[in-house]
Protein backbone atom coordinates (compact mmCIF):
# COMPACT_ATOMS: atom_id res chain seq x y z
CA UNK A 1 0.00 0.00 0.00
CA UNK A 2 1.18 3.65 -0.78
CA UNK A 3 0.09 6.43 1.27
CA UNK A 4 -0.71 10.36 0.99
CA UNK A 5 0.17 12.02 3.79
CA UNK A 6 -0.68 16.04 4.73
CA UNK A 7 1.32 17.06 7.07
CA UNK A 8 0.98 20.93 8.61
CA UNK A 9 -2.91 20.55 7.71
CA UNK A 10 -3.60 24.26 7.53
CA UNK A 11 -6.74 25.29 8.16
CA UNK A 12 -7.61 25.86 4.18
CA UNK A 13 -6.72 21.84 4.30
CA UNK A 14 -9.11 20.94 6.99
CA UNK A 15 -11.95 23.08 5.42
CA UNK A 16 -11.58 21.48 2.17
CA UNK A 17 -12.88 18.08 0.71
CA UNK A 18 -9.52 16.76 0.60
CA UNK A 19 -8.70 13.32 3.01
CA UNK A 20 -5.28 12.97 4.75
CA UNK A 21 -3.81 9.42 4.86
CA UNK A 22 -5.49 8.18 1.58
CA UNK A 23 -4.27 4.44 0.72
CA UNK A 24 -4.04 3.56 -2.59
CA UNK A 25 -2.55 -0.02 -3.72
CA UNK A 26 -0.93 1.17 -6.95
CA UNK A 27 2.01 3.70 -6.71
CA UNK A 28 1.41 5.30 -10.35
CA UNK A 29 -2.24 5.87 -8.84
CA UNK A 30 -0.74 7.27 -5.52
CA UNK A 31 1.74 9.28 -7.00
CA UNK A 32 -0.76 10.77 -9.28
CA UNK A 33 -3.28 11.56 -6.97
CA UNK A 34 -0.51 13.15 -4.72
CA UNK A 35 0.40 15.60 -7.71
CA UNK A 36 -3.21 16.57 -8.41
CA UNK A 37 -3.85 17.62 -4.37
CA UNK A 38 -0.76 19.37 -4.03
CA UNK A 39 -1.55 21.14 -7.48
CA UNK A 40 -4.89 21.63 -6.42
CA UNK A 41 -3.87 23.08 -3.14
CA UNK A 42 -1.59 25.63 -4.22
CA UNK A 43 -3.78 26.85 -6.72
CA UNK A 44 -7.24 26.87 -4.35
CA UNK A 45 -5.77 27.79 -1.02
CA UNK A 46 -5.55 30.98 0.06
CA UNK A 47 -1.18 31.25 -0.69
CA UNK A 48 -0.39 31.90 2.39
CA UNK A 49 1.72 28.69 1.91
CA UNK A 50 3.25 26.45 -0.61
CA UNK A 51 2.95 22.64 -0.56
CA UNK A 52 5.29 20.55 -2.20
CA UNK A 53 5.56 16.95 -2.61
CA UNK A 54 8.23 14.23 -1.55
CA UNK A 55 8.49 10.52 -1.75
CA UNK A 56 9.17 9.03 1.37
CA UNK A 57 9.85 5.29 0.89
CA UNK A 58 6.34 3.52 -0.06
CA UNK A 59 4.36 7.12 0.61
CA UNK A 60 3.86 10.57 -0.48
CA UNK A 61 4.14 13.58 1.77
CA UNK A 62 2.28 17.00 0.66
CA UNK A 63 3.82 19.10 3.29
CA UNK A 64 5.01 23.09 3.62
CA UNK A 65 7.75 24.35 1.04
CA UNK A 66 10.67 26.06 3.39
CA UNK A 67 11.40 29.31 3.12
CA UNK A 68 13.35 30.91 0.14
CA UNK A 69 16.54 31.78 1.93
CA UNK A 70 16.24 35.95 2.54
CA UNK A 71 19.90 38.22 1.84
CA UNK A 72 18.23 40.96 4.67
CA UNK A 73 20.51 41.26 7.80
CA UNK A 74 17.23 40.69 10.28
CA UNK A 75 17.87 44.61 11.02
CA UNK A 76 14.49 46.12 9.76
CA UNK A 77 16.37 47.77 7.00
CA UNK A 78 15.37 45.80 4.28
CA UNK A 79 11.72 46.44 3.99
Amino acid sequence: MHKIIVENQCGCFKRSDLENNLELTSKDEALSKAIQMKNHMNAEFCGKHEFQLIEDSENFVISFRAPQESSCCGTGCCS
